[in-house]
């Protein structure tokens, strides 16, 4: 293997953006499970067709935050994931995923974070129940809540057949919220 030399030169890519509305509300209720909050300047914004321009409408500012990693572990036993294979490594869990057809936390192994990535679903994004409600209280948007049980991620559809009338799979970056 080569190793590594400076000139060091990477790609970054950021873990999540939100507003400073959202921020400020997160900060305020206490909430915990994000780091960061570096600002981001918006250099174009692209527009969906047929949607209005928006000329004299300040665009909010927003932030780049990350999530936090490892909160809690998934309950394999209790919840309906479909593995490739074992695991390589006990901690992150992270050997892959087929499909997901809801899925339980070990409420021994969650820490009272707010928002974070469960070890064994890297990439699914889990809220407590604390975070769910400032959501709806503040009303924010761009935010979809789905109950751990019920979130559903099944690309190759082998927890429904073709014929079935279940609701379309959910991509991997969609929230879901866990007890507090």
């Amino acid at each position: 293997m080569r190793t590594w030399l400076p000139p060091y030169r990477v790609e970054l890519r950021l873990d999540l953006i939100i507003s400073e509305r959202f921020a400020d509300a997160f900060r305020a209720a206490g909430l915990k499970g994000l780091s960061g909050f570096a600002p981001v300047e918006v250099l174009r914004v692209r527009r969906a067709r047929g949607a209005s321009k928006g000329k004299g409408v300040p665009l909010p500012r927003y932030l780049a935050v990350t999530v936090t990693f490892g909160s809690a572990l998934v309950d394999e036993a209790q919840s309906h994931i479909l593995r490739p294979g074992p695991f390589d490594c006990d901690y992150c869990r992270a050997v892959g995923t087929d499909g997901i057809n809801g899925f339980t936390l070990d409420p021994k192994s969650w820490n009272g974070d707010d928002i974070f990535e469960p070890r064994g679903l890297p990439g699914v994004r889990v809220v407590s129940e604390r975070l769910a409600r400032l959501v709806t209280e503040h009303g924010m948007t761009n935010v979809e809540l789905i109950p751990t049980e019920r979130y559903v991620w099944d690309p190759l559809r082998r927890f429904t057949g073709p014929t079935d009338e279940s609701p379309p799979s959910r991509a991997c970056s969609v929230w879901a919220p866990c007890s507090a």
